[in-house]
């Protein structure tokens, strides 16, 4: 499985706070975008996907 955002979910009007639930630093974000995926570092663990209120953020 992979993490994908669906920019059209997310709201990109705050900090987004998925951020700071995934356990190895995947997902960063610039300002009030859309966050970043590094592959290279997600683990496919959920958390962030389970955690965004507005499902951006979909295992697939």
């Amino acid at each position: 499985m992979k993490l994908e955002i669906i920019n059209e979910n997310c709201p990109q009007n705050h900090k987004c706070p998925a951020v700071n639930v995934c356990p190895v630093g995947a997902l960063t974000q610039k300002d009030f975008n859309a966050p970043e995926i590094n592959y290279d570092k997600c683990i496919s663990c959920g958390k962030c996907s389970n955690f965004c209120p507005k499902s951006a953020l979909v295992l697939k």
